[in-house]
């Protein structure tokens, strides 16, 4: 079974003398793939079935995690800023104690 715009593709290989498998030109290119992709093998229930998952490379889960922490911010100014506010509401009421 080989359909290249369709999902389905499937491709027979083997596994070499070292336990090396080569991931056919046809799969690396559907599936964008590039040299030092880390791939995840998992064994399932079935003896005769593995999952392999492409696991995202380091530079794109950074990216996808710049800037996360500032969306959760609230529009009220810079936490620091609250801080600072804070303290000085706290001074201000130790003071006219």
């Amino acid at each position: 079974m080989s359909r290249i715009k369709g999902y389905d593709l499937s491709v027979i290989t083997r596994i070499t003398g070292k336990n090396q498998v080569t991931v056919p030109a046809e799969i690396v290119g559907k599936a964008g793939l590039k040299p030092g992709t880390r791939l995840e093998w998992r064994v399932t229930d079935r003896r005769d079935v593995l999952e392999v998952r492409v696991l995202p490379d380091q530079a794109s889960l950074a990216q996808a995690l710049r800037g996360a922490g500032r969306r959760s911010l609230k529009k009220r100014g810079s936490p620091v800023d609250r801080l600072v506010a804070e303290r000085s509401l706290e001074d201000s009421t130790r003071a006219t104690k």
